[in-house]
């Protein structure tokens, strides 16, 4: 009788280990889908890959904590082209609200300012501000993303 116990049980569980196998390879596919995709630069899809091995797969914690460090990578990445994207538009806004600044004080100064010229000073100085904004959002979250990669390090 502990015979006819034992051979289903082993079968059982040689037959769960199998399917162990073959979720964590399934789950290893999606990640090395998500790496190539960070490679070729899109992070959207990459982000999306790794979104779907999270759900699709709960048990691979090996492959989802290799996931978890290609994600920050591209989140970081993603960030630093928005800092340097929104640095390369903040310093030309700066230039132009400068310019008008200027312009403005004159023309106040000799009793000339324009409702359009104030107007316009006024738009740019809201883009501005909007603008180093997104430029600290980008720093802190950069900022973040380093502290959590060296947590995840130790």
């Amino acid at each position: 009788m502990n015979k006819n116990i034992i051979i289903p049980l082993m079968v059982g569980l040689l037959t769960l280990s199998a399917c162990d196998n073959s979720v964590q390879q399934a789950a290893e596919t999606l990640l090395n889908e998500a790496g190539q995709h960070f490679t070729d630069g899109d992070y959207d899809v990459a982000l999306a890959k790794i979104d779907s091995l999270r759900k699709l797969y709960p048990n691979a914690v090996e492959t989802r904590r290799k996931a978890l460090a290609l994600y920050q990578s591209i989140s970081l990445k993603q960030a630093q082209d928005d800092l340097a994207h929104t640095d390369s538009i903040l310093q030309v806004v700066t230039h132009d609200y400068n310019y008008q600044k200027t312009k403005v004080e004159k023309d106040r100064a000799e009793l000339r300012a324009t409702a359009e010229e104030l107007l316009m000073l006024n738009t740019t100085k809201a883009k501005l501000d909007s603008l180093k904004v997104r430029f600290d959002m980008q720093c802190a979250k950069i900022k973040y993303i380093h502290k959590k990669q060296k947590e995840n390090i130790k």
